[in-house]
């Protein structure tokens, strides 16, 4: 947020990067049956693994049997009462190697998903604005003299 006395050539955190806002979810506004579809699809387009193997390598890793049909069915517009197991999910970003659900399942919720070195810089932010925090802090401290 910018104040009367900030230099317009500096940019404000909104400028510098996209800070998640929280959501007021309208009645039926959480119906995202059709993004998933779209998600799943984009998923297995993207993957190098055929749709086999993807299935096979969520049967493994899920203990259940997924078939190439069932992965036909949940991205299919005409099989609507196909619905993606929530279950799966963990299983079908691993097998295609992507968070595609959960950095939707977190867009939706206002939230923002780290992974990989992104949890590493993360770490190195909080800790560098803790150790700016306490400098100011310990400078006013030394500032303060105390009567004796």
């Amino acid at each position: 947020m910018k104040t009367a006395s900030s230099d317009p050539r500096q940019l404000t955190l909104d400028e510098l990067f996209e800070i998640p806002r929280p959501i007021n979810p309208q009645p039926a506004s959480l119906d995202h049956a059709r993004e998933v579809r779209h998600l799943l699809s984009d998923a297995l387009k993207k993957t190098t693994k055929s749709r086999f193997e993807v299935a096979s390598r969520m049967s493994e890793l899920t203990g259940h049997d997924i078939s190439k049909a069932m992965l036909d069915a949940w991205t299919a517009e005409s099989r609507e009462a196909w619905r993606f197991p929530f279950e799966f999910a963990a299983a079908f970003e691993v097998a295609c190697d992507t968070y595609c659900l959960t950095e939707f399942q977190a867009r939706k919720r206002s939230c923002k998903v780290y992974a990989g070195d992104e949890v590493r810089q993360a770490e190195i932010g909080r800790i560098e604005s803790q150790i700016d925090e306490l400098a100011t802090k310990l400078k006013a401290l030394k500032k303060v003299r105390i009567a004796e």
